[in-house]
């Protein structure tokens, strides 16, 4: 069974709270990116780099149109925004990409 497809409109955020708000078919690749600062420009000037919001889509369409209404309002609607669902900032992607240490049956019956 194949998954459906989902776009991403989301908002990173420096620790000095820059915004930058995106879309994307790929969030947690997108997101990424911005925390490895792999792309040249505002982000990896002003190191925006903390998923604080994000919105799901099944229509590319919708996705723009939200973004681009988004990236029209003032910096305190945004604020709101961000605020209304994370109010303490946090990274929502904070664990994304780090390494996972399997646990194997050799480490768990260790008894010293």
């Amino acid at each position: 069974m194949r998954r459906e497809k989902r776009y991403y409109v989301y908002i990173m955020a420096s620790k000095g709270r820059v915004l930058y708000v995106g879309v994307t078919g790929f969030l947690k690749a997108r997101v990424l990116q911005h925390k490895a600062c792999e792309v040249s420009g505002f982000t990896k000037r002003y190191k925006v780099a903390r998923l604080v919001y994000f919105e799901a889509f099944r229509y590319v369409n919708n996705a723009i149109a939200r973004e681009t209404e988004i990236k029209k309002w003032r910096r305190g609607k945004k604020v709101a925004l961000i605020e209304a669902t994370n109010s303490t900032w946090e990274d929502l992607a904070a664990d994304w990409g780090t390494a996972v240490t399997p646990i194997t049956a050799d480490s768990s019956l260790r008894s010293e």
